[in-house]
């Protein structure tokens, strides 16, 4: 009987997958992030013929070596995979998967709920409420900003990108431009977006900017205190991508110093930690990586997960390959 780690509890549909293609399935008892020594010592020695593993697991070559030469697949529960040192899976010959498009729709919408609640302060006027302090209506409480007919900056084309600016124009008259490595002229006449080859230009420009790129040595901080300084004043900056692309102490200067009008983030660049200094600040809206928390959604990344597995296991060629023997 195959037998498949599971390094945290998710939604059951995946499992069951497994469990119905008769593999035996071992999920870490605790519903929390293992420690790196704890999840080597759940690997080792134990023969296991998968893992399926998530993005807050770091998956590196002793993580590999303790899972032993039997494991032919590590399915990442999640879209991206920085969080797994590909070159090793390599050398050891691992195949590598991930979970994608089941979700985009998902975090298209929490990042436009993100930019509506930052522009129309929901967050600061739910603590209002709740702190007693609402006295009655008045022309100045808690001015906010228009999402429609205003300019959304796009950083990052990616199918999540796509969708949030779809919904910026069908739903909110919004004009678009975007940035990416390379230009899209289908997208550029579906949705009458602008392409600007320079990020500085789209900063100097857009009155929302979402950031949709994935994590690599060249996105890291590109948000930094350099762009930050380029967008608006009027500005807000969203990101449900990965946290290390915003420099959280530069993003921090910029709401105190008023340089940009607020943020709106999901990801942080030391997760489950943030910037301390973003407790303080009314202009900045934080959740806990929950851009894909919807239970259907999560249930769909359980079950590609699984037929990934399957397919590895059964002699066949996993649908979302990241790494290849």
């Amino acid at each position: 009987m195959k037998k498949i780690f599971v390094t945290r509890l998710i939604p059951d549909r995946g499992l069951a997958l497994l469990k119905k293609q008769g593999y035996e399935v071992v999920v870490n008892p605790e519903d929390r992030v293992l420690r790196r020594e704890e999840l080597i010592m759940f690997l080792e020695g134990k023969n296991y013929d998968a893992v399926l593993c998530l993005l807050t697991d770091k998956i590196d070559k002793d993580i590999f070596a303790a899972a032993g030469s039997q494991v032919k697949i590590f399915a990442n529960y999640a879209v991206g995979f920085d969080n797994i040192d590909l070159a090793a899976a390599r050398e050891r010959n691992v195949l590598i998967t991930n979970t994608p498009d089941v979700l985009n729709e998902t975090v298209a919408e929490h990042t436009f709920a993100l930019m509506l609640a930052i522009a129309h302060r929901i967050a600061e006027a739910d603590q209002f409420m709740r702190d007693g302090k609402y006295k009655g209506w008045g022309p100045m409480l808690l001015l906010g900003a228009d999402v429609s007919h205003s300019t959304l900056g796009i950083v990052g084309l990616g199918r999540i990108g796509a969708l949030v600016a779809k919904h910026a124009v069908k739903g909110f008259d919004m004009r678009v431009l975007y940035y990416d490595v390379k230009r899209n002229e289908d997208f550029e006449k579906e949705f009458n977006a602008e392409f600007r080859p320079n990020l500085d230009d789209l900063l100097h420009e857009a009155d929302f900017v979402s950031i949709h790129v994935p994590l690599l040595p060249s996105t890291k901080h590109l948000m930094n205190a350099d762009t930050l300084a380029k967008m608006k004043k009027t500005a807000y900056l969203i990101n449900t991508s990965r946290g290390p692309v915003i420099d959280e102490h530069a993003l921090e200067q910029a709401l105190e110093k008023g340089i940009i009008g607020g943020a709106a983030i999901d990801v942080f660049e030391n997760e489950p930690l943030m910037d301390l200094g973003f407790k303080n600040l009314d202009k900045i809206i934080v959740t806990p990586h929950i851009a894909s928390a919807t239970e259907e959604t999560r249930q769909k990344m359980g079950e590609v997960a699984a037929r990934n597995i399957i397919a590895a296991l059964e002699g066949q060629t996993p649908p979302n390959l990241v790494v290849m023997k």
